[in-house]
């Protein structure tokens, strides 16, 4: 019995060490950790249950039977972050670079097959040189295997995927269809063509980290949530995300214990809103102060900056945040902002997770360049996702509410369940200039009639009475009581259940 418990004591060493401890030091001396070292840090200490721990690949061809180290590559398993259980597998760049085989990805598989069935999410650490090429199409069947996986856990589970090395080719379409990306600056990039490949096909010169770098993913194309200095923040984050989020659809998000009172009073957001109707302030404050203890973790902060997501608690009790930001862009509506929050609200009513949404939009951003992009389709991403959640839904406009863009962010007219505003709101077709030059066509030149025209449309629309008066805004409160009101609102909403039409499912304009 001796021997066999050394055997067993000596063979989980072999794979705890991995590609062995020259691959291992290679590896910290990029900046990064290894795949062991990144569960420990992302897990709760001791927590850590491994499977399959001995597996081996199977392949015989271009004389890899004789390098058959144990784990192929893979780490998997299953944990707890605060106490919370979350299954991971994280992928071993040391050995054999990481590379999917047919059994690297039915360790995958297995993981995710378990979360699905437990209810449990599912954190995915890629560092891959991408397909074996030694087991050929067996490779890309395991990549298959992975990605329909993937799709059967998508509103099922919480999927995270953090890179923190290479991710190319065909591995990049896992992680892209995960509800959160979360890359390294200067050690991670993902692309679908390296640098070698994009230069012989269209003669583009470009770094790796210029083509598919975290800067890249997180301010340009939009495939990343957020990009973190090195390993350490990176896990220490996504545990905090965690946090947020519930285990699965059957259950509703974590109510943590709070120390910030639902009554809190902020005179300070009394003059939030400048005397100058042009002048921009900062959303973030709002959310900061209606937030307990002032705790928002923001998602896509780099990217669509005109519009900010996050999560919050009130009363201990998570909330989706979708803020139009008039520091940037005036928070007009675009593109960009509307495809960032369209996945924003989705994900939350996946989940069951409350949406509390923040107006301050003078309209949607007009040019030749987001029309021949398609804002029209775009635009209707938001407009649907909003139309189509069930959870409860809190909106309040501080400021602007003109045209489309009304309609598009919450509006009562989307089944948004209640809708505050404060004195200072406008709510609008447009603003009186535009509205007055159009109304009044023929007074156009003659200035002291147009500032006439321009005062009394002030008086009439830039307010938010004539919307109250329609019952479109349930009450006129004032800023300083938001926390209070938000918190009450979403406190009767807890209960809510809307039943939708049957369907197999919707057609979401793409």
């Amino acid at each position: 019995m001796k021997d066999i418990v050394e055997q067993l004591e000596e063979r989980r060493a072999r794979a705890r060490l991995g590609g062995g401890e020259n691959r291992i030091e290679a590896q910290h001396a990029k900046g990064k950790l290894t795949a062991r070292e990144r569960i420990e840090l992302l897990l709760d200490e001791d927590s850590f249950e491994e499977f399959d721990m001995f597996v081996a690949h199977r392949a015989t061809e271009f004389g890899m039977q004789a390098n058959r180290p144990p784990g192929d590559g893979v780490v998997t398993g299953w944990g707890t972050v605060n106490g919370r259980q979350v299954y991971v597998f994280s992928q071993d760049f040391t050995v054999l670079g990481g590379s999917v085989s047919e059994t690297h990805g039915q360790k995958i598989c297995k993981i995710m097959d378990m979360a699905m069935q437990n209810g449990a999410p599912v954190v995915g650490i890629n560092d891959s040189g991408g397909a074996r090429i030694q087991e050929g199409v067996d490779s890309l069947a395991a990549y298959g295997e992975v990605f329909q996986r993937n799709i059967e856990a998508s509103g099922v589970v919480p999927q995270i995927s953090m890179i923190m090395g290479p991710c190319a080719g065909g591995a990049v379409y896992s992680p892209a269809m995960t509800d959160f990306i979360f890359m390294v600056k200067d050690s991670s990039y993902m692309f679908v063509t390296g640098p070698d490949v994009v230069k012989t096909v269209t003669n583009e010169v470009v770094t790796a980290e210029e083509l598919g770098g975290a800067t890249t993913h997180t301010k340009k194309s939009s495939v990343a949530d957020g990009a973190f200095e090195n390993d350490v923040e990176a896990l220490s984050e996504v545990r905090r995300l965690i946090d947020f989020l519930p285990l699965s659809n059957r259950e509703k998000p974590p109510v943590r214990p709070f120390f910030d009172s639902p009554d809190r009073i902020e005179e300070s957001l009394d003059t939030l809103i400048p005397a100058n109707p042009n002048q921009p302030y900062d959303m973030k404050e709002l959310i900061t102060k209606i937030a307990d203890e002032g705790d928002f973790y923001e998602i896509q902060a780099a990217f669509a900056g005109n519009i900010i997501t996050g999560f919050i608690r009130l009363e201990g009790q998570t909330v989706g945040v979708v803020a139009n930001q008039p520091m940037v862009l005036a928070g007009v509506l675009d593109i960009d902002s509307s495809r960032k929050a369209a996945r924003f609200v989705r994900f939350c009513d996946c989940f069951e997770i409350p949406i509390l949404s923040l107006v301050d939009v003078p309209g949607f951003l007009p040019g030749t360049a987001q029309e021949y992009n398609g804002v029209i389709k775009h635009g209707a991403k938001l407009l649907f996702a909003y139309g189509e959640a069930t959870v409860p839904k809190v909106t309040v406009i501080t400021r602007k509410a003109y045209g489309g863009a009304y309609d598009v962010m919450a509006s009562k007219h989307l089944k948004s369940d209640v809708n505050y505003a404060w004195p200072t709101a406008e709510i609008a077709v447009m603003g009186a200039k535009g509205a007055v030059e159009i109304i009044h066509r023929k007074d156009l030149g003659d200035p002291e009639k147009i500032a006439a025209h321009t005062r009394e449309y002030e008086d009439r629309f830039a307010n938010p009475f004539v919307a109250a008066e329609r019952g479109f805004i349930d009450e006129v409160i004032q800023p300083h009581s938001t926390r209070r009101r938000v918190c009450r609102a979403f406190a009767a909403l807890r209960r809510k259940v809307q039943q939708r039409p049957w369907k197999k499912h919707d057609n979401i304009p793409l």
